[in-house]
């Protein structure tokens, strides 16, 4: 417990000296807020909400992807986990505090989301629930990349990709039947579901969010298996 206290704080610190990763976590609700409040607030044909669930979408599928990908290749190549290793760090602890930040900077940013679409009640739970699922998802498919890549370089060549096609196809598929179909397996999309309606069907796509949960940790572990933490 009290390694992954000192991972969980030396990533806090990481994360404010470096401005590439914190720019993440506050530009897309600042973007959110400010289509919200000049364009679609001010736009009969525009629902009030859509901005705040397209800047959600693509938060969740891209910035906890790259974010996580990078801050663990940059440990790597820095072969700051050879010497967490050698200090007794476990590879397990390691992950839980570097992810366990991460994620807690994916709730601060979902809760200025939800707060600014206004949602309230049971809207703003399940909002929170779907958002911090597919947090989880992004961050646990960004510890496998920054794992096998060898460096930040080649993690956010891998990531990037990955996470355009999970942060847009959401976006896409509000225009596109096929694509929504096609896009219906990504967490991603569930997450869009279910913020353009709330009476959509919560309890499919938490359970496709699940699934996907589950997929990607055995990839992670068929990951860590081939690499390692050791860099």
């Amino acid at each position: 417990m009290r390694s992954i206290k000192a991972i969980f704080t030396k990533q806090a610190k990481d994360m404010f000296r470096n401005p590439m990763v914190l720019v993440q976590f506050i530009i897309f609700p600042a973007v959110a807020l400010i289509m919200t409040e000049l364009i679609a607030k001010s736009n009969e044909d525009i629902a009030t909400n859509m901005f705040v669930t397209m800047m959600a979408a693509i938060f969740a599928g891209m910035a906890l992807v790259t974010a996580t990908a990078g801050v663990i290749a940059e440990d790597k190549e820095r072969k700051s986990l050879r010497f967490l290793v050698m200090a007794g760090v476990k590879p397990h602890e390691y992950l839980i505090g570097t992810g366990g930040f991460i994620l807690l900077a994916g709730l601060i940013a979902s809760i200025a989301f939800g707060l600014i679409g206004v949602f309230t009640g049971i809207e703003f739970a399940r909002f929170l629930t779907v958002m911090i699922m597919a947090a989880a998802a992004s961050i646990i498919l960004g510890a496998a990349i920054g794992i096998v890549s060898k460096n930040q370089q080649a993690a956010t060549a891998l990531a990037m990709p990955i996470a355009v096609i999970l942060g847009f196809a959401p976006m896409i598929a509000s225009f596109n039947e096929t694509v929504a179909k096609a896009a219906g397996i990504l967490y991603t999309q569930q997450l869009n579901v279910i913020v353009n309606d709330f009476s959509a069907n919560f309890t499919k796509a938490i359970t496709v969010i699940g699934i996907n949960i589950a997929v990607l940790i055995i990839l992670f572990v068929l990951a860590y298996q081939k690499k390692g933490l050791r860099g």
